[in-house]
């Protein structure tokens, strides 16, 4: 089942359940979703794709709510906490700290990297196959450690 279907049924239960966030929520990524494939001139889009948004949808969030967080701002916080919270119920299951390292260690090796310089290279490679199972910041932040 597309993700789009899955929210699709979630969106119809949030309507029975008067569950506003929720429904807001979702309604928020399908149009996300629906712009994207428009953009892309797709009818629909491939699961990597969605992923992507969906990634991209929860990152804004995420730096949303650090920076609401930093202004003393904690009505919306408690809102795009939820938020963040519904939606990863869509995203794939995020990699422990040690399988991501074993990657990040792994594709270095692959690519032969030695130095900071290469970097770049490393994430070019590294990036596809943790897509949406882990969070680019720290993925970088690997990286940088192990190219030291």
């Amino acid at each position: 089942m597309s993700l789009l279907e899955t929210l699709n049924q979630d969106m119809k239960q949030a309507m029975r359940n008067k569950e506003k966030q929720k429904l807001s929520t979702i309604r928020m990524v399908k149009a996300s979703l629906q712009n994207e494939a428009i953009k892309l001139g797709n009818e629909s889009l491939s699961e990597e794709a969605e992923l992507t948004v969906l990634a991209r949808e929860l990152k804004q969030r995420k730096d949303s709510l650090r920076e609401f967080k930093e202004a003393g701002r904690d009505d919306l916080v408690e809102s795009l906490d939820r938020e963040i919270e519904f939606l990863q119920e869509y995203m794939p299951e995020q990699l422990s700290d040690d399988e991501l390292e074993a990657i990040v260690i792994e594709t270095i090796e692959q690519v032969q990297a030695t130095s900071k310089q290469e970097m770049g290279k490393v994430m070019g490679a590294l990036m596809p196959k943790v897509k949406g199972k882990a969070d680019g910041t720290q993925v970088n932040k690997l990286v940088q450690k192990h190219l030291s």
